[in-house]
């Protein structure tokens, strides 16, 4: 007689987002984060939020993680199988910046659990957007699906007059959508607001309702759940 197979520790987790961006410096954590906020506050019931990073492993936090791919993958699969993660509606994994390793680790320790997909980021250059063509190229060799594409620091909106200047051109990330013939979920203008909220840790979502970037962020959040199956009741 065959021993059950016990359910893993993500087995709570309804839903899972992976955040990808073809480069650094597009703001994925940024969007990782107001994601994860955006869609506490559009849930039907007042929830709580977990954070688990590898920071909180590491001695010091100025200590850098100086591993070779062998050991980051055994940790990524190490997080997936070990941590606690509970009930949770969504679990968003805010992934590096590029195409490795890890990316191919995490895709793979977490196939069993059928993520809904991934929510690609770039910002209107071109240099962005060429890099995110291959970011979406990851994603169907991996035969993983594309929640949609966000176009981060798109525009900034005067506070004073309320136009919209263009600092990094604008449009890419909604053209590259199109031709790649997956959802385009919308764009962030550049907002002070958001900054400030980041750096003093405040909850832009709830604090923040009427600052430029608030509506582009609910709706993306809007957006992921109603891609969302429901999967567990």
């Amino acid at each position: 007689m065959e021993a059950a197979v016990e359910p893993g520790n993500l087995a709570g987790v309804r839903h899972i987002i992976l955040v990808l961006s073809g480069k650094g410096g597009v703001g994925k954590s940024t969007i990782s984060t107001e994601l994860a906020l955006a869609l506490r506050h559009a849930g039907k019931k007042e929830q709580s939020i977990s954070l688990m990073s590898v920071g909180f492993l590491l001695e010091s936090p100025d200590e850098a993680v100086v591993w070779r791919g062998p050991k980051k993958n055994a940790l990524i699969k190490q997080f997936v199988a070990d941590v606690a993660w509970g009930q949770l509606d969504y679990l968003v994994v805010d992934t590096p910046p590029g195409t490795s390793d890890e990316h191919m680790a995490a895709v793979e320790a977490l196939r069993p659990y059928s993520p809904l997909g991934a929510l690609v980021v770039t910002t209107p250059q071109a240099v962005s957007v060429g890099d995110v063509r291959r970011e979406l190229t990851f994603c169907r060799k991996t035969g993983l699906q594309v929640v949609g594409v966000v176009e981060n620091m798109s525009g900034f909106v005067c506070p004073h007059c309320a136009e919209c200047t263009n600092v990094f051109s604008r449009g890419g990330g909604e053209v590259l959508a199109s031709l790649a013939g997956v959802p385009f979920l919308g764009s962030v203008p550049l907002d002070p607001e958001l900054t400030r909220s980041l750096e003093e840790g405040q909850d832009f979502i709830r604090d923040f309702p009427k600052s430029p970037a608030f509506p582009a962020l609910f709706s993306i959040a809007q957006k992921v759940m109603s891609e969302a199956p429901a999967r567990l009741s």
